[in-house]
């Protein structure tokens, strides 16, 4: 397994945004639901080595994120839900000082692949902000897979996008999963039947549904996924 977490905690003052989490995550994309709050960007947060968790233990390809952060970070791509950029950069002048981050050994071709694989070529020679909304979270996709990681972390990567944008960026995020694990954090029941393999729902700091996406909508196609996340987040 490529992410194995155990007992992972983060407490805030006297609230606990996870609390005593467990769950393990190999090949494929799972998703990771759960209304606003419920400690989804928390548990990414704390995979990617951004903010320490408070008790408990989490790995990526088998390097702890708190005594091996460094090689966590080698081996995982992040697309925050803010998806940060520097808009007054080229689109291929940011991918090229990402590389330079990552000290790829072969950076003209590796961008060349990445930018081909993100459908960035038509917007490649423009700067950031001059870019739709669709077109900027292709770059953020492409500067997380740029050093090609076997670990991805996507919170609300389509937020915003128009419906063509949804097709092209879910079926890129699907390809991806052939592949490497990723954990995909979204609150659309679309996406996740979708894309994903594997269903953790989180409420409260606590997972309350962890399986697959073919048990979970049952062996009728009924769909017990959508009612479960639709009670808890009218709760």
């Amino acid at each position: 397994m490529s992410i194995r977490v155990e007992g992972l905690t983060k407490i805030y003052g006297e609230q606990k945004a996870v609390d005593d989490i467990s769950f393990s995550a190999g090949t494929g994309v799972l998703g990771f639901l759960g209304p606003n709050g419920a400690g989804k960007s928390t548990t990414m947060k704390i995979l990617t080595g951004f903010i320490p968790q408070t008790s408990g233990r989490a790995q990526v390809c088998g390097f702890d994120v708190t005594t091996q952060p460094l090689d966590v970070k080698r081996n995982i791509g992040y697309l925050p839900e803010s998806n940060a950029l520097y808009t007054d950069m080229y689109v291929k002048e940011s991918l090229a000082f990402v590389a330079d981050i990552h000290n790829l050994h072969d950076p003209a071709k590796r961008i060349a692949e990445v930018i081909e694989q993100t459908g960035l070529g038509p917007e490649q020679h423009k700067k950031i902000h001059q870019l739709s909304k669709g077109y900027k979270q292709r770059v953020g996709l492409a500067q997380a897979i740029l050093h090609d990681p076997q670990v991805l972390i996507l919170d609300e990567p389509t937020s915003g996008l128009d419906p063509n944008q949804l097709i092209s960026i879910r079926k890129l995020i699907t390809d991806l999963g052939k592949t490497k694990t990723v954990i995909l954090s979204t609150h659309i029941m679309q996406e996740v039947e979708a894309m994903c393999s594997q269903v953790i729902i989180i409420n409260k700091g606590k997972i309350v549904t962890n399986d697959t996406l073919q048990n979970l909508k049952g062996a009728n196609g009924e769909k017990q996924l959508e009612h479960v996340f639709v009670a808890l987040t009218n709760k």
